[in-house]
């Protein structure tokens, strides 16, 4: 059976099952873009991500005997949360095995949907090695988390529903790991709107699906640390690639510090939490990665699911790519009334102090005199250079951290 026709029947499959996810059209955005920007909510789908759809799909189209054994898989976390999710409705076992480094909140969601955890290997891939090791000796079916044709069947139901929704959008944004969720939807885009653009995005620390795209087959890329856990794939799918190489018009990267803003800028203006891998499309429009954006456009945000520990870390960093954050070391005379002053001049300023420390041991200081390490609050990078400007004027020793 052709892809397409796949899609077509896994849309029937899980219309009931899993969330219609919104598509949201942004006045802010699309205001300071120049450029009508809607954003599908996958976020906000069942388990926080779109992960479901593939996995839904893939175990309610099997033969009952082929689930008796149990399911196993191997994910980032997302597909863990859809395979769990899907296997807890169908009432079979599912083992899922999980890079060591995955986010505390996703392994306990997975745990949550009754799913057993294992965690192995330092990223996805050597935990997907694992895990197809296990499944071998087990028995149980091994449910892929992108190259598998039912699987990106069940993530190509999002192009559909955009489609049905947005019948003259011109451009479709979606995140690229494996390429399970850009070659379904682009299957589908392909078919019934042929004219539509479809771009991927990926982290600069995972560029496997850049350079698969270039070389026209999967290529093995090495993959450092990324928000965008999610998509931090370092071998892109054999059945995926062919797809993405036919249909998709291009692929760009986006960097970490493009990512933590994207996610603040979210939370910021639509009150949407979004997790690093679903946050990289609007990352990609915000730092103009796409030439010629024009027309309708959808950012897909593909998921929600982040923890806490890591929402302060990104808020902070995406504070500081933005100019809204400022550390400064000052050296001062320590005698009465020094700090007094600084702060009365950080005040003349209007920038805010957020935090502030005396070091009088650092061995550099002579007797005398003090570091003081302040983080201030700021309003973007002229509001910088205006702090640094008129605290030098006044004489300060100061250093940028």
């Amino acid at each position: 059976m052709e892809l397409t026709e796949l899609i077509s029947d896994a849309y029937d499959r899980l219309k009931k099952r899993v969330r219609r996810s919104e598509l949201i059209y942004s006045h802010y955005y699309s205001e300071q873009l120049g450029v009508p920007l809607y954003f599908k909510c996958e976020n906000l789908q069942r388990t926080g991500s779109f992960k479901i759809r593939g996995a839904l799909n893939f175990m309610t189209s099997q033969p009952r005997e082929r689930l008796n054994n149990g399911v196993i898989t191997a994910s980032a976390g997302n597909h863990a949360q859809g395979v769990a999710f899907s296997a807890d409705l169908l009432g079979v076992a599912a083992t899922v095995y999980m890079p060591e480094i995955t986010p505390p909140q996703k392994v306990q969601a997975t745990r949550d949907y009754g799913a057993k955890v294992v965690l192995t290997g330092r990223n996805f891939d050597e935990s997907c090695a694992a895990a197809v090791a296990a499944q071998q000796q087990s028995g149980a079916l091994f449910v892929h988390p992108f190259d598998d044709e039912l699987v990106m069947a069940g993530q190509g139901t999002i192009a559909l529903e955009i489609l049905e929704e947005l019948p003259d959008v011109r451009n479709i944004i979606i995140p690229v790991g494996g390429g399970g969720l850009i070659a379904g939807m682009a299957a589908a885009i392909h078919e019934r709107a042929p004219h539509v653009r479809i771009i991927g995005v990926e982290s600069t620390a995972a560029p496997s699906m850049s350079a698969s795209f270039t070389a026209g087959k999967p290529t093995e890329q090495p993959v450092s640390v990324t928000l965008a856990d999610g998509i931090a794939v370092k071998l892109p799918g054999s059945k995926t690639v062919p797809v993405i190489c036919e249909l998709v018009d291009e692929i760009v990267q986006v960097e970490e510090e493009d990512i933590a803003l994207a996610i603040v800028s979210l939370l910021e203006k639509t009150k949407m939490l979004v997790e690093g891998a679903g946050a990289v499309t609007l990352a990609a429009v915000l730092n103009h990665r796409i030439l010629d954006l024009q027309g309708k456009t959808v950012c897909l945000l593909s998921g929600g699911n982040i923890d806490v520990k890591t929402i302060a870390q990104v808020v902070e960093r995406g504070l500081i790519a933005g100019g809204r954050y400022l550390r400064l070391i000052v050296e001062l005379d320590d005698h009465p009334g020094a700090l007094a002053t600084l702060a009365e001049n950080i005040a003349a300023t209007r920038a805010n102090i957020f935090h502030i420390t005396h070091d009088r041991r650092a061995k550099s200081l002579a007797i005398g005199r003090t570091d003081v390490s302040l983080e201030l609050e700021t309003r973007g990078y002229e509001h910088i250079k205006e702090i640094v400007g008129y605290l030098e004027g006044k004489g300060y020793n100061l250093t940028v951290n």
